[in-house]
């Protein structure tokens, strides 16, 4: 008979996504982290990776993340899908479960991508309601994140944190503010990451994601691709800052999908999130009246988030870097916007 777990809240601290390579020792070790997170489709049956996380379960608390509901759906959501995700919050009671502002679903046919929406009235419409009806399954809270994108669609007739805003009004969802994709959308698309983090309801905001992300060129252009394959860049670093400053501290977590490295790599990269966020709450206690203004004291150190140093530095020289992500979007990387008709 499986287990049933009582709950347990994910606290406000850094967190690391379970990943096969690493079970075994995570099982053996029991290493200091703040929490885990699982891709909720990977635990829908009875495997070995179950009866893993049974274990670990007993000594982390747990965020559960959906990667194939398809909340973008015109048709809905596959019912036979959520009663599985379902399943797996009943039996492993986390304490977050989060899904993407995206679809992956059309005519029956499943794509192995996270694709993004339209952001005009009909579209929203469709995701609150897909939105309700994943609340009232589960009856908690769940929390939406936002994409990493590469177009944007020409006749949306709002912003994507406009959409994440106003869904958070008809449904009350939480948000999963996903900082790397932020970071990658603003320089491909060429708008202010500053300012979008600033559009969402910061109250709502009760998860983090950081990851690294590649750096392509594509006929002149540099396009910045979400492939959670490197460690946090010194730019997202710095934009995490920035949303520390803003919001305050929240459960954060540390994805790395591709070339996974070795596990402490990965709890180093979740330690020095615990120690920025530490150090900003130490700043905001001790010099409340400057605690929003931008911090110039290591301009001179500031590195170009495109030299190497964005994927093989170590965390504490990626901090010392000030680089403004809306800046650098502007005048580095991207020249133009890119739009699909």
């Amino acid at each position: 008979m499986s287990k049933i777990f009582p709950s347990l809240p994910v606290p406000d601290a850094a967190g690391i996504g379970l990943r096969s390579r690493h079970i075994s020792e995570m099982i053996s070790r029991r290493p200091a982290a703040g929490w885990l997170e699982i891709h909720a489709e990977n635990y829908m049956g009875n495997s070995a990776a179950v009866d893993a996380l049974e274990k670990l379960r007993e000594t982390y608390p747990l965020s559960v993340h959906g990667v194939g509901l398809s909340l973008g759906s015109a048709s809905g959501l596959d019912r036979d899908h959520l009663e599985r995700l379902r399943r797996v919050c009943i039996r492993f009671q986390p304490g977050l479960v989060s899904e993407h502002l995206a679809w992956s679903v059309g005519d029956g046919a499943y794509l192995n991508d996270l694709l993004p929406l339209r952001y005009d009235e009909h579209a929203l419409e469709i995701v609150a309601a897909n939105v309700d009806q994943l609340q009232n399954m589960l009856q908690r809270r769940v929390f939406i994140e936002n994409l990493s994108a590469y177009i944007a669609f020409a006749n949306s007739t709002m912003t994507e944190a406009q959409f994440l805003a106003e869904l958070v009004k008809r449904t009350d969802c939480g948000l999963l503010l996903d900082v790397n994709n932020v970071y990658v959308s603003a320089c491909n698309l060429n708008f202010d990451a500053k300012a979008f983090i600033d559009e969402l309801p910061a109250e709502a905001i009760g998860e983090i994601h950081l990851a690294g992300h590649a750096v392509n060129e594509v006929d002149g252009d540099v396009v910045l691709i979400d492939d959670h394959g490197s460690r946090v860049p010194p730019a997202v670093w710095s934009l995490y800052a920035y949303v520390l400053r803003r919001i305050g501290q929240r459960p954060t977590l540390i994805e790395w999908d591709s070339e996974v490295p070795d596990l402490d790599v990965l709890l180093g990269e979740a330690m020095w999130a615990d120690m920025m966020a530490a150090t900003i709450s130490f700043e905001k206690r001790a010099t409340p009246q400057i605690a929003h203004k931008p911090d110039r004291r290591f301009e001179r150190l500031a590195l170009p988030s495109t030299s190497n140093l964005a994927h093989g530095a170590m965390p504490a020289i990626a901090a010392l870097t000030t680089i403004t992500p809306s800046v650098f979007a502007s005048n580095s990387v991207t020249k133009r916007a890119r739009h699909a008709v």
